[in-house]
């Protein structure tokens, strides 16, 4: 949608405030850091509260029904809420469904679905009125705004879209497939962040283990690009999220036993273990194989964790599959877990599927697999009591006095627990500190200082 080129006032005395609402996954918290990082560069301001803005943007994500009701409801809610102030819906959602949108979400002034986030910037200001300065945008490493994570930590994609093709993924639909960001580039941009005071780089993707696939200046994929990464120097944290356990680059595993500042702890989304459902998911593994990797990482790796992904709710999943997959849960062992019901998308292979079981079977059959997770997650967990060990520092806790929240290797932003952190002098946010890990209280670590 082109928006309306708005009232003629010409250059005017303040700047344009805009509120980013950033919905959905890492890799679109990343492309929200952007859209802002444009606006500002345009001479735009980032206001403080929804409040205080002219300009309200949702960045959007539309993976799933869940994730698209969210944004749809996100945009409601702030026209309900500030009736006369603009309103952009940005992001996957936007991207997927930009026509159907534009006649039937009323309530958003403008869609904006553009994969050049740059242009963010002249549609933000045309559709308010306000004038800007446009010219080429700048490298996302030396013009990074206020980044979107709890201090220390920062998410840098380092690739976008996916040439995987699973048949339940709109992922291609909506990002195309894979283009992987230079080896050059990214190392630039992990330095500045480091130069910045980030101490944990979480690298992202769609897919990490595919990265470099596409080749050109990413050639030699995700180990070569982690062996530049080595180079910088500092004490900081690189952590792994989303790698495919199809085509798993197990010589990453050379340069994570070489370098301590790569964490032992992989993010392999294995979905299923039922041959006939990773078949129909168009995935080439089974509990077998991935068994196998699970094993060969922890005798890397003791101490290695691993985080996964179950879906339930597939077509054609039947009760001998749901046990397939309960019994691969039982051998695997897995320190962290998240289900998810199988969500039928439009435009994918899967969407025309038959023997989908029924919503109350799927959500049955994830309740069932998250309640055996739980006293799994408790004995991974229970293995570091009495362990003197490092913690990103993140938060005060608000009323409790020398208690701040942060988080260990073993626990990744936003899905896992977190450490609770108890000190009897203050904590720099965003730092590291050491400590002895007294137990666990739930999902969480307790952790002493001294």
């Amino acid at each position: 949608m082109i928006p309306p080129a708005g009232e003629s006032v010409g250059e005017r005395l303040a700047a344009l405030k805009y509120h980013v609402e950033p919905l959905g996954c890492a890799k679109n918290q990343v492309d929200a850091e952007t859209i802002m990082a444009h606006l500002n560069a345009a001479g735009a301001e980032l206001a403080e509260s929804p409040e205080e803005a002219g300009l309200i943007i949702v960045n959007s994500c539309g993976f799933i029904e869940e994730a698209k009701r969210e944004s749809i409801n996100a945009v409601l809610g702030f026209r309900k809420k500030y009736p006369g102030k603009k309103i952009i819906l940005s992001g996957c959602l936007a991207r997927r469904y930009q026509k159907e949108l534009e006649k039937e979400l009323v309530e958003a002034d403008a869609i904006f679905a553009d994969a050049n986030l740059a242009a963010i910037a002249p549609f933000a200001f045309r559709l308010t009125g306000f004038s800007g300065t446009f010219g080429k945008a700048p490298p996302l490493s030396a013009e990074r705004v206020k980044l979107l994570s709890l201090p220390g930590s920062a998410y840098v994609k380092i690739a976008d879209g996916c040439d995987n093709r699973c048949s339940f993924c709109a992922i291609p639909l909506i990002r195309g497939g894979l283009h992987s960001r230079s080896i050059e580039e990214i190392t630039g941009e992990c330095a500045a962040l480091l130069r910045r005071g980030v101490v944990e780089l979480c690298l992202v993707a769609q897919d990490l283990a595919s990265y470099g696939a596409d080749g050109g200046a990413a050639k030699g994929g995700l180990p070569r690009l982690l062996k530049s990464l080595s180079a910088l120097r500092g004490d900081f944290w690189v952590r792994l999220l989303y790698l495919h356990p199809d085509h798993f680059p197990f010589d990453i595993l050379e340069t994570i036993a070489e370098d301590k500042r790569f964490l032992p702890y992989f993010d392999i989304p294995f979905q299923h273990a039922s041959p006939s459902v990773l078949h129909t998911m168009n995935r080439r593994g089974n509990a077998e194989k991935y068994l196998a990797l699970i094993e060969g990482i922890r005798s890397a790796f003791p101490d290695g964790v691993i985080r996964s992904t179950f879906l339930t709710g597939f077509p054609g999943e039947t009760e001998a599959d749901f046990r397939a997959l309960l019994d691969f849960q039982g051998a695997a062992r897995l320190d962290w877990l998240g289900v998810f019901v199988f969500s039928r998308e439009e435009g994918v292979p899967a969407y025309h599927l038959r023997g989908r079981p029924s919503k109350k079977i799927s959500g049955e059959r994830k309740r069932i697999v998250e309640t055996r997770q739980i006293p799994i997650t408790a004995e991974r967990m229970d293995r570091f009591t009495g362990r003197r060990m490092t913690a990103l520092v993140e938060e005060r806790l608000d009323g409790e006095e020398g208690v701040y929240l942060g988080r260990l290797f073993c626990q990744a932003p936003e899905v896992d627990g977190a450490a609770v952190i108890e000190s009897a002098v203050p904590l720099q946010l965003g730092s590291f500190i050491q400590g002895t890990v007294l137990g666990r209280a739930g999902f969480d670590l307790r952790l002493r200082i001294g």
